[in-house]
């Protein structure tokens, strides 16, 4: 008895040829697209930042509300630019012939979940390489903090050794002494009584003023030193809530925008089985012309 041929049909071809279920070349292309496009829009965001600054003190936008308006762009950002990458990906995708439609759209998810880890991993290096994170902008600021108050001791201490002609003693190891007390001042936010009396000595002998001038000298300096130090700590406060909500919505965004890069593969990748034009992924699907 005679058999018929047997047929093998072109999807278990393309199957049996097919050497991973992973098609690399579509995931890079669809990470380089999403990280391109995530380039220009946060460039553009920056343009938009930096018109709502001021060079003014107390002029433009307060700096928490800088932070939010950034942090809603970076997200509007991340997740248009990782669905534009999923479904760049999911069309680019070639399908392998064994699966069956629920295979087939969890390899197409999968897919942009690569394409979400690979420009993640972009993102990584470039902010490695000099662009910066939150972590690094807090010890940048860190950094300036102290550099700032090493600018505060030396200027309040210039101002409790100013006699009343405006000269500024010389005497570089009198003003050492008194750079350490305010500079302990700075830090502490307290001074003792025996210190206080000590900067007001130093004062008495190297101007020749009298006491009861050098000691409403001091404390007036003390008094702004302690003012200074408050400034400071709202500052390192307010750089402390603007670093904790930028990580938030970091974290935030990154798993939205992994969702976002799953589902939109899958979208490409049904709009490739269909062989429907890119116009119709936001139009209702036509029938089949004749």
């Amino acid at each position: 008895m005679a058999t018929a041929p047997s047929t093998v049909r072109s999807t278990d071809r393309l199957a049996s040829d097919a050497k991973s279920y992973v098609d690399w070349p579509a995931i890079l292309a669809g990470g380089v697209f999403a990280s391109a496009l995530s380039f220009v829009l946060v460039t553009f965001g920056s343009g938009l930042g930096l018109s709502m600054l001021s060079p003014e003190p107390g002029e433009g936008a307060s700096l928490r509300w800088l932070t939010i308006a950034a942090g809603l762009w970076f997200i509007w950002v991340a997740v248009s630019s990782f669905v534009a990458g999923g479904y760049l990906t999911g069309r680019l995708r070639r399908r392998i012939g064994d699966a069956t439609h629920d295979e087939v759209e969890v390899r197409d998810g999968a897919h942009g979940l690569l394409v979400w880890a690979a420009g993640a991993l972009i993102g990584m290096i470039l902010a490695a390489g000099g662009v910066g994170g939150v972590v690094g902008m807090t010890v940048q600021t860190a950094g300036n903090a102290a550099e700032i108050i090493a600018d505060e001791t030396d200027y309040f201490s210039g101002r409790i050794l100013r006699s009343d002609d405006g000269s500024v003693v010389s005497d570089q190891a009198a003003r050492d002494e008194v750079a350490v007390i305010v500079g302990r001042a700075l830090i502490d936010g307290e001074v003792s009584a025996a210190d206080r009396a000590y900067l007001a000595r130093i004062l008495v002998a190297e101007t020749g003023a009298t006491l009861p001038v050098a000691d409403a000298q001091v404390d007036g300096v003390l008094i702004e030193v302690e003012a200074a130090r408050q400034q400071a700590i709202e500052a390192a406060d307010q750089a402390r809530i603007v670093g904790l909500i930028a990580a938030f919505i970091l974290a935030a965004t990154m798993l939205v925008s992994a969702a976002a890069a799953y589902f939109a593969a899958i979208r490409g990748g049904h709009d490739r089985d269909e062989n429907l034009p890119f116009g119709t992924f936001t139009t209702v699907r036509r029938g089949p012309t004749v």
